[in-house]
């Protein structure tokens, strides 16, 4: 599946990572990040108090000289990286909204980004929950490879998750700005042309907050993605788009009314992009990828919302004939 310098990279990586692992007595994610910066410091491991001891040193250094011989480009860097974390995953697993965004999703948002955003025009993208940067990631990357212009802006406020997407965007030499904060709190940023996200699924804890939105619930605690949607479209361009993994019963539930509202006053929902249900565990899991576009004096509804559903990611077939789907829908209704 993957070519064979890549699998020989990742066993050399992963050989490093667990003997810093050890010799720090830390998780894997903080190995990684110690790994992934003795990289970037031009394959130096770093050593602190006389840990990691003089053994562990050398073995590592070893395995740095091996690295150094085996070249990848950035993509198969940033496929590399996501490969290392999906191991660490298995042996201390992550809680759901802390997880990695799959690879297949990610490529739909590339293609999407390249469909509705302005050709030849240097590009930002924000991503509010952007966890260990996966999903913001691959956008820079495939979007470069396709000679783009771009610049990404990360926000989390979970300081080991931050850790990697920092370490990573360094290692794949990316413009990417992160910020350690809340996303709802107020950033310095500028207005973006395009806003993404994996939405964490659940409560926001502080209300007095919440209540800031226009998608805040009148009783009790708010749905986070709701208030990120509506954060995120506030840092968005006049005519630019938001791209975002929701449930795929975001319409159906409790405080769907107040989200209603605010897409009804603030934005245009152009399309609903329902994911195959063999991605989800059961029904209640599933998501779907919605389309946002910011009101601004030259755009509009469209007349008609795409309302698609993928059968499969796996078969290049059903993946080809929604992209054609798309595009046809795109033509018909004058988008952008």
């Amino acid at each position: 599946m993957f070519p064979e310098k890549i699998e020989e990279s990742f066993h050399l990586h992963l050989e490093a990572i667990q003997l810093l692992q050890t010799a720090l007595e830390s998780s894997y994610l903080d190995a990684y990040v110690e790994h992934v910066e003795n990289i970037i410091d031009q394959y130096q491991v770093r050593v602190i108090d006389g840990v990691p001891n003089a053994e562990t040193t050398e073995k590592v250094n070893d395995i740095y000289r091996k690295l150094q011989t085996i070249s990848l480009e950035q993509e198969e860097t940033r496929k590399l990286s996501q490969l290392l974390l999906l191991k660490g995953a298995q042996t201390e697993p992550l809680q759901p909204n802390h997880q990695l965004t799959p690879d297949s999703i990610g490529f739909l948002f590339v293609f999407l980004i390249e469909q509705l955003a302005k050709k030849g025009q240097p590009l930002t993208v924000l991503d509010l929950s952007v966890g260990m940067g996966n999903l913001l990631l691959t956008i820079i990357s495939n979007l470069k490879l396709a000679k783009y212009q771009i610049s990404g802006i990360g926000v989390d406020n979970d300081e080991t998750l931050l850790g990697v997407a920092a370490v990573n965007s360094q290692w794949l030499n990316t413009d990417t700005q992160l910020f350690h904060q809340d996303g709802l709190q107020s950033l310095l940023v500028d207005p973006v042309d395009v806003a993404v996200g994996d939405l964490p699924v659940g409560y926001y804890p502080i209300d007095e907050k919440a209540q800031e939105f226009v998608t805040a619930a009148e009783n009790g605690h708010t749905f986070a993605h709701h208030l990120l949607m509506e954060q995120s479209m506030n840092y968005v361009k006049e005519g630019g788009f938001g791209l975002f993994l929701v449930p795929s019963n975001f319409l159906e539930t409790e405080q769907s009314d107040y989200l209603k509202q605010w897409i009804g006053n603030n934005v245009y929902l152009q399309g609903i992009i329902q994911l195959p249900d063999e991605l989800f565990k059961n029904e209640i899991s599933r998501k779907s990828i919605l389309i946002l576009q910011r009101k601004g004096s030259d755009v509009k509804q469209v007349p008609e919302v795409l309302l698609a559903k993928l059968t499969s990611l796996k078969e290049t077939k059903y993946v080809t004939a929604f992209f054609q789907e798309f595009i046809t829908w795109k033509k018909s209704n004058e988008l952008n």
